[in-house]
């Protein structure tokens, strides 16, 4: 019977990687369809920031957990905002 193939290293290194990016992540749930919202208001700038980075971008669906319903108001809720001046598009 022949022995078992061990790895090398960088072998072990690429499994490890693809059981990582298989591995389950935890179900998110949708900000506003979980919260007490109604809507999405534009002039609320603390919660619409909340989904931007650092540079003012508006995060993907994967990064914020928001359903795709929820992520298009948001998106034309902080367009609006910038639009009245209360987020800023950009911080330079």
């Amino acid at each position: 019977m022949p022995s078992p193939r061990t790895q090398s290293p960088r072998e072990a290194a690429r499994t490890a990687r693809m059981i990582r990016s298989v591995a389950p992540q935890p179900e998110r749930q949708c900000f506003f369809c979980t919260s007490s919202h109604k809507f999405i208001d534009h002039k609320d700038a603390e919660t619409l920031r909340r989904f931007m980075n650092f540079q003012m971008k508006i995060m993907p669906r994967r990064r914020t957990g928001l359903c795709a319903l929820h992520q298009r108001a948001l998106a034309n809720a902080i367009k609006r905002a910038r639009e009245l001046g209360l987020l800023a598009y950009n911080l330079y």
